[in-house]
């Protein structure tokens, strides 16, 4: 496995073994950083899913990076880079969590990030021991919504329910005239297992209230062949397809499509595949398509600008090319460190202007409040949604904006669309009860 100190520059190499005994110091001379903020990257530039990630990672390094050169760290802390890389495996990525759980040099890490639905789900018991939240940009167990059951796993943004619901909301806004949701059948392609499925109860209660006809089309991983998935949309005259992929599905997904002759502006993609990497490959065939996002890409964006004059323009970028600066996982990367750093400000405004534990990162979690006026000052409006956490509510956000691919760029085509949170939390609440209930949890007393 191999740590870089992003700040120095230095590398080394570590097994398992020296994991668990020795450590770094073993191979780079430590030095007292116990005045910095540890913010541990964990990456997979490696693997099946690096060519569409390395952006994320980009977004995130510039943004933190600008923090300690332009602004000289959160309130004066400034933020020590580490990044692991994972190869999105789990058992990769526990190791790194070991190696950062209690800091670096003195360094202590506040809030964690898996960057990844399968470690999320490994580390819901060892963060709560460990008491070090973990931070989840649009993904995770939807169930941890509901914070005064998992206090220290934050979903935040866009769960998975609102996700979808965002897009049913989208289909209600372009029926035609006279046009029911009744009289629609709706397919969704999903990645067969629980990425893929999670989202079946609360689309299964959208069905009820609308009407509308619910096709399940499962693909089994990689997805890289779905004639059959598609001859069967194409059989049952099915008017509209959400996508719960990921990776090289979601181009094979739309590749196949128009070849079945099925409208590419009817497909509408979930967060996860709304990505460069997911239309390029589709070539023509992804002229048209739609997905969801709560980062649209684009670098008119005030922050962006801002990044890139100071970080880009100077040679300091992670950027392994210019063409995947302002993608959307590029935004990604930005708006998920913006919420990281400002979780930490406002830990700091209880706690003092010093690096925070893992408690005090978890009280900045629940109290991050990013309304109009606080996008204005981050250059971040249009970029970014308003956004609000609480002991009770780990997502704080539930809307998303529609892209669509014009050949050359992403196009941003709507405004905020909002989920049904008031649905979405009936299945959110009746998964954390039964959770509670399987584990013995007594939940926290939340205003």
């Amino acid at each position: 496995m191999i740590f870089k100190d992003r700040k120095v520059g230095k590398f080394f190499v570590a097994s398992i073994s020296i994991i668990a005994t020795t450590c770094a110091a073993n191979f780079v001379v430590a030095a007292d950083r116990s005045d910095e903020q540890l913010m541990p990257i964990l990456s997979y530039r490696e693997g099946a899913y690096a060519s569409g990630s390395r952006p994320l990672w980009a977004g995130m390094i510039d943004y933190y990076r600008y923090v300690n050169e332009v602004e000289g760290g959160i309130n004066g802390v400034k933020l020590n880079l580490w990044e692991c890389e994972t190869a999105y495996a789990v058992e990769r990525g526990i190791e790194c969590y070991e190696r950062f759980k209690n800091g670096i040099d003195g360094s202590p890490v506040a809030i964690f990030s898996p960057n990844s639905y399968p470690l999320a789900e490994a580390l819901i018991e060892t963060t709560v021991r460990d008491k070090i939240p973990h931070f989840n940009l649009n993904y995770g167990r939807d169930a941890a919504t509901n914070g005064s059951v998992f206090p220290y796993y934050f979903p935040v943004m866009l769960n998975a329910y609102n996700g979808v619901s965002a897009q049913i909301n989208y289909i209600k806004s372009q029926l035609k005239a006279g046009e029911t949701m009744a009289d629609l059948k709706i397919a969704i392609v999903y990645l067969d297992g629980a990425y893929g499925r999670g989202v079946f109860a609360p689309l299964e209660l959208m069905q009820e209230q609308n009407g509308f006809e619910l096709i399940k089309i499962p693909v089994a991983h990689p997805g890289l062949d779905q004639r059959a998935q598609w001859q069967q949309i194409r059989r049952a005259k099915v008017d509209w397809v959400l996508f719960r992929t990921w990776g090289a599905m979601t181009p094979v997904a739309i590749k196949t499509a128009a070849r079945t002759g099925f409208p590419t502006d009817r497909l509408i993609g979930d967060i996860w595949s709304g990505g460069e990497s997911d239309v390029i490959p589709a070539g023509e065939a992804g002229i048209g398509y739609t997905a969801i996002t709560t980062y649209p890409a684009g670098t008119d964006f005030s922050l962006i600008q801002e990044i890139k004059k100071n970080i880009v323009d100077k040679g300091l970028s992670d950027l392994r090319g210019p063409e995947d600066f302002g993608t959307v996982y590029y935004n990604s990367g930005v708006v998920q460190a913006v919420l990281m750093t400002e979780a930490i400000r406002e830990g700091m405004n209880k706690f003092g202007n010093r690096p925070l534990s893992g408690e005090e990162g978890q009280w900045g979690l629940e109290h991050i409040s990013v309304d109009q006026n606080r996008l204005e000052e981050l250059g971040m409006v249009g970029l970014m949604q308003e956004i609000s956490l609480s002991c009770s509510d780990h997502e704080g956000g539930g809307a998303a904006r529609m892209l669509q691919w014009d050949g050359q760029k992403w196009l941003t085509i709507s405004d905020w669309i909002a989920g049904d949170r008031e649905l979405t939390r009936q299945v959110v609440d009746t998964e954390a009860a039964a959770f509670a209930a399987d584990n013995g949890i007594t939940p926290r007393d939340c205003p």
